[in-house]
């Protein structure tokens, strides 16, 4: 069956070298044709050079992004490669995916009445080089919680909160945590899709 008109304009899949649902569901959502490879990366060997020099959120996103991209360009040459990853900063300290609900629960206790950073960093790669790179940050206002209802949230989204940085998906239940927001809902997802779009473009692999 012959398809319709389409936006993409190269002849394979984008590569995304990440394990994410979400990032791979924005791109497909906004017609993007994406082949999910996830990169043979131990992010934390990666990260921890990075922390131990004092490097701020932004750059260790980034270098976890170009650390994913390169890892797969480099066993597809010649392929369009995304990568991204996405880190929480909330004064000073940094945050990793809760391992367990326990940890989910203290992590949520911790940004509760807090401002966290969430910082959304992509790299497009070709060839095990960089092509392009970019960033944004969103802010995110934890309201006050009680341990009940922490426990009550929890009891309910189960498992997916083990799935995100932050121990929430925002488009869900995890909304109900938040009393204000500064930022664009694809940059809380964990990819600034927008910048994402516009690099496609300018790599002449999707329609202007």
């Amino acid at each position: 069956m012959n398809q319709g008109p389409t936006l993409w304009l190269a002849a394979e899949p984008l590569l995304l070298a990440s394990g994410s649902a979400a990032r791979r569901d924005m791109l497909i959502a906004a017609g993007i044709p994406v082949e999910v490879v996830k990169p043979a990366i131990d992010e934390r060997a990666v990260e921890a050079p990075l922390v131990a020099e004092g490097s701020p959120p932004d750059a260790v996103a980034a270098a976890l992004a170009c650390a994913k991209a390169l890892a797969v360009s480099q066993a597809h040459p010649h392929r369009l490669v995304l990568g991204a990853d996405q880190t929480l900063a909330c004064h000073g300290a940094a945050f990793h995916k809760p391992e367990n609900l326990a940890a989910a629960a203290d992590q949520i206790a911790a940004l509760a009445g807090r401002t966290h950073e969430l910082h959304s960093a992509f790299v497009l790669a070709r060839d095990g080089a960089p092509v392009f790179e970019d960033a944004a940050v969103a802010r995110l206002t934890m309201r006050s919680l009680s341990p009940g209802f922490i426990l009550r949230y929890l009891e309910q989204v189960g498992t997916a909160a083990l799935s995100s940085v932050g121990g929430y998906q925002i488009e869900d239940a995890g909304a109900q945590l938040f009393e204000s927001i500064e930022g664009d809902h694809f940059t809380i997802m964990g990819l600034p899709l927008l910048a994402v779009l516009a690099a496609l473009r300018d790599q002449g692999v999707l329609a202007r």
